[in-house]
């Protein structure tokens, strides 16, 4: 018996290949989709008509993100732990930057980006995600004996979110806003947070999320037009019409990779928050599918990553593993859905897959976590030291 053991913690591998397949997988289709749905718009705004402008700027975003993951992943779990709360108030000060006029840069009426030059532009709040992941599992892990309280152990916590939250609606960002309080949130709650205060905190929430949508013209114009997006296609409904359309002519098998219609100048963000439009026009059904399945593997392994740190008592590993894990899984549900029509448009894009260098790194760096805590969890089990 002790022998089939040690035999079964011998042949254990030292990574999970499956997870890494899972995200090169994405990471090298979502390259091949952000070139092909943006070369018309390349060749378009690009001073020299290069229809790789963008597939070059990509490359350059993910070749950054790997290295950067690869020294994530070389560095112990416990030392992410330690300096979380410095990750996180830098984060917090990126956040403050964006927001002063002449520091921040403006688009289409948001202020989210950091300009950096030749580099591009740097978008705090994708950042934050990644902060908000290490910060919320150091926290529930310190306030252990203290989360059942309202007091000591969810107030805190509730005072930073909030502070958090009124700068991203200043931007505005409520996508990330709604992401990265789902995070805290998930990871409170998986720390041990008192289950009444969990649940009224969701109804406050949702009053609350009413309550911005009602005062705000433009996100209810969303809402409705999400409703009834055919009502106003050439206003308020044309970039879910568009996606709509894009699913539709996409059928099972794809009408061909490059051949996608919707990408010439129809559909707005077809290589950022629209990709999967351009992937269910392409490649169909079974290539969405495949993303869908890809994602859904990649949640269920973060979950199953974070229990096993768990059953260990590597109670910081285990939070911060599954909220990569509600990351990744809510981000790509929300994109998905609403270029599906099941959701009002938001500006998310999809995770390690679509164009932006703020995104694409921050989303590398959460992986490498992950794959470093999975690591550990493995070396451990097989009596080695990480």
């Amino acid at each position: 018996m002790f022998h089939n053991a040690a035999l079964k913690r011998s042949a254990l591998t030292p990574f999970d290949w499956g997870l890494v397949f899972a995200i090169l997988a994405l990471l090298v289709l979502g390259t091949t989709m952000v070139y092909s749905a943006s070369i018309a718009i390349a060749e378009a705004r690009s001073a020299d008509a290069r229809a790789t402008f963008y597939l070059v700027r990509h490359g350059m975003y993910l070749t950054v993100g790997l290295g950067l993951g690869y020294a994530a992943f070389q560095t112990s779990s416990g030392v992410w732990q330690r300096y979380a709360s410095r990750f996180f108030i830098v984060s917090t000060i990126l956040l403050i930057l964006v927001l002063i006029p002449h520091v921040g840069k403006e688009v289409y009426g948001a202020r989210r980006w950091l300009p950096l030059g030749p580099l591009g532009n740097l978008q705090p709040s994708e950042l934050m995600k990644l902060a908000t992941v290490l910060y919320a599992a150091d926290y529930a892990v310190r306030k252990a004996a203290c989360m059942k309280s309202l007091k000591k152990g969810f107030l805190p916590m509730f005072l930073v979110m909030l502070g958090l939250g009124s700068l991203l609606l200043a931007e505005p960002d409520f996508g990330a806003f709604v992401v990265i309080v789902s995070i805290a949130l998930a990871i409170l709650f998986l720390g041990g947070l008192n289950a009444r205060l969990f649940v009224g905190l969701i109804l406050l929430l949702g009053v609350g999320f009413v309550l911005m949508i009602m005062t705000a013209p433009y996100r209810l114009q969303r809402v409705t037009s999400y409703l009834d997006p055919w009502s106003d296609p050439y206003g308020a409904g044309y970039q879910l019409t568009h996606a709509l359309i894009a699913l539709g002519r996409g059928q099972l098998g794809g009408v061909g990779l490059g051949d996608s219609v919707e990408k010439l100048f129809y559909l707005p963000e077809a290589y950022t928050d629209f990709l999967l439009a351009v992937i269910g026009e392409e490649l169909g059904l079974l290539g969405v599918m495949t993303v869908i399945l890809l994602f859904a593997w990649i949640t269920w392994r973060a979950f199953s990553i974070g229990w096993q740190a768990g059953l260990m008592g590597r109670n910081f590993q285990a939070l911060a593993a599954q909220g990569v894990g509600v990351w990744m899984g809510l981000q790509s549900f929300i994109n998905m859905g609403v270029n599906l029509g099941l959701l009002p448009t938001k500006g998310l894009t999809l995770p390690l897959m679509s164009y932006g260098g703020s995104g694409i790194v921050a989303n590398c760096l959460a992986v490498a976590i992950l794959l470093r805590i999975d690591h550990e969890n493995r070396c451990l089990m097989r009596g080695k030291k990480a």
